[in-house]
């Protein structure tokens, strides 16, 4: 047998009933061999995980090179804690860039570490406590989990599934993990037997022992351990039951180190020796590789929530004063206990420079917490002073997206420097104003207040300011569809350009190309690519995001699918290797409508969920994503569509922009008409064509065209209505569902053929009941009875239940043409006839919405198609 299953097995005999993990967690490090492994580990706290990863590491042995680190329970998480325990670890040139802060440099040296020869002992990486974890360390997870596959290391996650509700985002970057490199273990309780053996095993009675645990591990050993026979009610009773026993110097130096959250370092200890001694060998204390610590967070808090509120303050303070001035200390750790000491000055000092250090890594949700706290400390600060904090944490707020809290400090913040009379920063917290409210829906305010920022700094001589200004004046002309968007952007870049500021140049050229991509997509799109490549080479990593961002959108709006896919690929690829995980879910939104255009309905629902996933946000920004899920709902006839349908509506009406309001009336429009209430469809379709006519959007004024036409009212066609729609409404349906096909829009082409004749419209039916649209189905076979036409009988239920509308021949054709086969190939395979075959491969494609044998074979192993059914 191999040492390492020894290993394993003898580990397994000391934790019960944790065996089966043990081994799945050695069988895991065996297949990253092939690339990383990512194992979940949850439970209540108490449960054994650490237990577990510790058990696993120490089986491990000589195999694997375990890399620890661990989140903290402070007030304000450290950014990146964890990495910062594994650079002490790997040293070199990780632990160098961690003490710079840049962040991706940071990450890619954690990479390198970590892919290293392949003779080399296999890299664990144990990140422990992830409900605690802050925003930096959560994308560093996300950053691991997209680039394990090419890296052989097992990445081994703890949390208390008890303390991770449903809008922590850690549930969203466990979600968007591969799949297939994920096992998870999550811990139960032990078992009333496995109690019953370990408290035979100490001589006690196992019935009151389970009673008051649950079979919790933690407790179970805890109680069995103490001294007294009696079981103890809760765990306050058992920890003080074990502090009773120590002498004083025994109890207070306990008392000291549950103030320390992880663990208390040697120094801290220096002048409390003895009393450390003695409550390591009785148990209540543990050595860790750097200190003591209590043996979990549970007994800490139940010796630290013991203390009176002044001896909790005096302690914390002493604790702070032996770490202000050391050397490589987090300040972090310093803001947690000037906090409780009651130390406003401390707070004051600590907690900027610990939210600097935040942002600098991308932790803005904890940048923004310390400069929170620092106001609530900043009585007795100046106004000027407050007003510092105010701007830093509404611009930390705003790139945390705590778009509420960042627009009422900068509006408290103006107020100051009104107070004060400094002109110019009232000109750029009015700008920051406008930008906000954008965000937060108000773009009618924002305007207002982008106009006013410019006027209060044309007021003074020009400076870098005024070219912000002028560039965010610009983005809103934009956004609203006005080609004075380019004026403003010209100006803006010749003033950046005179002050050396490429930040705002960028910003304005992104502007302008946007603009002029309205009016001729090949020159606003070139300009976009140019700024992208000048944006990415100065590491402008926001700009050159937005710049692909606003072709790829412009090009799903267009119903330019074959540009919106590269384009949109580009774009993804490049934010997701910079986390920039506000613009992937933008993104998201936009792929989710290409791919339902393109009759991938699956991967549709799977994109628009992602984009959803999380804490909600303020404003009209998951609009387009919420627009795709609930279209492909309404379309199948769920019953929750115009619920998420509505969702929408409210906050893109009232941002009254055409990005915006265009697909949600184009939405609720089909909406309604799929539930056959034509009045509404038409309002809902005036509603948003007079904003589409107003910008002169094409294609948003040809879809809402077509629904009030559809819905039976009359439309005048002009010149603005893009030419599909424009073709359905002079009559030429066959000329609509042509061009449509040549999109490689099956669901669109089903609509121009609902518009002709009986057979065009049964053509129609087979298209979408292939789709599985149940509920536009259910509507055509309506008109066609209303015209007393022949209605064709709906699609068998085995069909209707897979995602695509495929049937069981169909997939099984699918799996064949993945693995490569050719017509005759198959045809031989399942004794079918070529002719047969051909039709089956038709079909596919078509339900899959590709136009290749390659692309279907690449939509299926996308969609996860090809395991048998």
């Amino acid at each position: 047998m191999p040492r390492g299953r020894a290993s394993v097995r003898s580990a397994a005999m000391e934790l019960l009933e944790r065996g089966g993990a043990l081994a799945e967690l050695d069988a895991l490090l065996a297949e990253t061999a092939g690339g990383g492994r990512i194992a979940v580990v949850s439970g209540e706290a108490g449960a054994g995980k650490s237990s577990l990863a510790t058990a696993f590491a120490a089986a491990a042995g000589s195999r694997a090179w375990v890399l620890w680190g661990a989140c903290d329970p402070l007030l304000t998480p450290r950014a990146l804690g964890p990495l910062h325990d594994i650079a002490r670890q790997v040293g070199g040139a990780l632990r160098e860039r961690m003490a710079a802060g840049e962040r991706g440099a940071v990450f890619d040296a954690l990479l390198d570490a970590l892919d290293g020869p392949r003779q080399r002992r296999r890299p664990v990486v144990v990140m422990e406590d992830l409900h605690w974890a802050d925003e930096a360390t959560l994308d560093l997870v996300a950053f691991l989990g997209r680039r394990l596959a090419l890296c052989r290391v097992l990445l081994v996650l703890t949390y208390r599934d008890d303390e991770v509700g449903p809008d922590h985002q850690l549930r969203t970057v466990l979600a968007g993990l591969p799949r297939p490199l994920v096992r998870r273990f999550p811990l139960a309780p032990l078992s009333v037997e496995a109690v019953g053996e370990l408290a035979r095993r100490a001589g006690r009675a196992s019935s009151p022992v389970y009673a008051v645990t649950g079979g919790n591990p933690l407790l179970v050993t805890e109680v069995l351990a103490a001294a007294d026979s009696a079981v103890p009610a809760t765990v306050r009773d058992l920890v003080l039951s074990r502090l009773s026993a120590l002498s004083p110097p025994g109890r207070e130096a306990a008392r000291f180190v549950s103030v320390v959250p992880s663990q208390a370092e040697p120094a801290l200890l220096a002048s409390r020796g003895a009393g450390v001694e003695e409550c390591l060998a009785g148990g209540v204390l543990g050595a860790t590789a750097d200190g003591v610590a209590f043996r979990h967070e549970l007994l800490r808090r139940a010796v630290e929530q013991e203390l009176s509120p002044v001896r909790r303050a005096a302690l914390h303070a002493d604790v702070l004063a032996q770490l202000t001035g050391r050397a490589g200390v987090d300040p972090a750790r310093l803001v947690h206990h000037a906090h409780h000491a009651g130390d406003a000055a401390a707070v004051l000092r600590w907690a900027p420079v610990a939210a600097v250090r935040a942002a600098a890594v991308g932790a803005h949700k904890q940048a923004a917490a310390h400069y929170e706290l620092a106001l609530r400390h900043a009585g007795g600060a100046s106004a000027a002073e407050r007003a510092d904090l105010l701007e830093a944490y509404a611009t930390a707020g705003y790139l945390a997206g705590q778009i509420v809290a960042a627009l009422e400090a900068r509006r408290q913040a103006l107020s100051l420097r009104e107070q004060a009379g400094d002109t110019v920063r009232i000109g750029e917290n009015l700008r920051w104003l406008s930008r906000l409210s954008w965000w937060r829906g108000h773009t009618g305010q924002a305007r207002l207040t982008g106009e006013r920022a410019v006027e209060v700094l044309e007021s003074i001589p020009p400076g870098p300011q005024l070219a912000m200004a002028y560039s965010n004046l610009s983005q809103l002309h934009m956004l609203a569809g006005e080609v004075s968007a380019i004026e403003w952007g010209e100006r803006a870049i010749a003033l950046a350009r005179r002050f050396g500021d490429l930040d705002t140049e960028v910003h304005a050229l992104v502007n302008v190309g946007s603009t002029r991509m309205e009016h001729d997509f090949a020159v606003g799109g070139a300009e976009l690519e140019r700024a992208h490549a000048l944006a990415a080479a100065a590491g402008l990593d926001d700009h050159a995001t937005r710049s692909l961002a606003n072709k790829a959108c412009q090009a799903v709006e267009w119903c330019d699918f074959d540009v919106a896919e590269d384009v949109l690929r580009r774009v993804l690829d490049f934010a997701e290797a910079r986390d920039l995980d506000g613009y992937v879910k933008h993104l998201l939104g936009y792929r989710a409508e290409m791919l339902l255009a393109r009759g991938d309905w699956a991967g549709a629902q799977a994109d628009a969920e992602t984009a959803l996933s999380g804490p909600e946000h303020p404003g009209p920004s998951r609009s387009t994503a919420r627009v795709a899920l609930g279209r492909l709902r309404s379309r199948r006839g769920g019953p929750d569509a115009a619920d998420i349908l509505l969702r929408a509506a409210g906050p893109a009406y009232e941002a009254d922009e055409v990005q915006f309001v265009g697909p949600v009336a184009t939405a609720l429009a089909e909406h309604y008409w799929i539930a056959g209430d034509p009045a509404r469809a038409a309002a809902e379709a005036r509603r948003g064509y007079a904003v589409a006519v107003r910008v002169g959007h094409p294609w948003f004024a040809g879809q809402l065209a077509y629904w009030q036409w559809r819905a039976g009212e009359p439309i005048a066609v002009t010149e603005l209505i893009a030419l599909p729609y424009r073709l359905l409404i002079e009559g030429d349906w066959r000329g609509a569902a042509a061009d449509w096909a040549g999109r490689g829009c099956a669901y669109a082409r089903a609509e121009a053929l609902s518009c002709g004749d009986d057979e065009a419209v049964a053509e129609a039916l087979r298209i979408v009941d292939g789709l599985g649209a149940a509920g536009t189905a259910r509507r055509l076979r309506a008109e066609l009875r209303d015209r007393g036409a022949k209605v064709p009988r709906g699609p068998r239920a085995s069909t209707t239940a897979h995602p695509t509308g495929l049937t069981a021949r169909q997939r099984e054709v699918l799996m064949l043409l993945a693995e490569g086969l050719s017509n005759a190939d198959i045809a031989a395979r399942l004794t079918l006839s070529a002719k047969t075959v051909d039709h089956h491969v038709s079909a596919v494609l078509g339900k899959l919405g590709v136009p290749s044998r390659g692309q279907a074979a690449v939509a299926a192993r996308r969609l996860g198609l090809l395991a048998p059914r």
